[in-house]
């Protein structure tokens, strides 16, 4: 079983239903595969819905994907996989944002998990493994 964390913009697709995130999860969870969010991205895409314009129909997505999604939380060992790949990052002149290190953090510590993401700045961390599940856009 592989599981895949969507970083925030990722499933963000999903919600919307636009650009195949929410074909391309269906998939993997059709094959056994787990998809969900890491906890930073819950608090993220929670900030999103707040904002929002149709606030409430957002809130209403968010907690229906809850129903679909895994949610990984921060434990302990999360937290010192964070320091490490903070520091590793820092060494190499390479420094991301802070949600982003917690979310290769947590897909560190729950085996080893794919990151499902559209930003270049998880693909410079170390190790992690990164995926891109966004379809192009199609000119018409």
């Amino acid at each position: 079983m592989t599981r895949f964390v969507l970083d925030t913009g990722i499933a963000g697709l999903y919600l919307d239903r636009k650009r195949g995130v929410f074909e391309r999860a269906e998939t993997e969870v059709t094959k056994g595969n787990r998809v969900g969010i890491a906890a930073p991205v819950l608090a993220e895409l929670a900030y999103r819905a707040e904002g929002s314009p149709k606030r409430e129909r957002s809130l209403q997505r968010l907690r229906q994907a809850l129903g679909v999604w895994k949610l990984w939380l921060v434990d302990t060992d999360t937290a010192f996989e964070y320091g490490r790949i903070a520091f590793e990052l820092k060494q190499l002149g390479r420094p991301i944002g802070q949600n982003d290190i917690w979310i290769a953090a947590i897909a560190k510590t729950i085996g080893n998990a794919t990151v499902v993401t559209m930003d270049a700045d998880l693909s410079a961390v170390p190790g992690l493994n990164v995926e891109n599940w966004v379809l192009p856009i199609e000119n018409k």
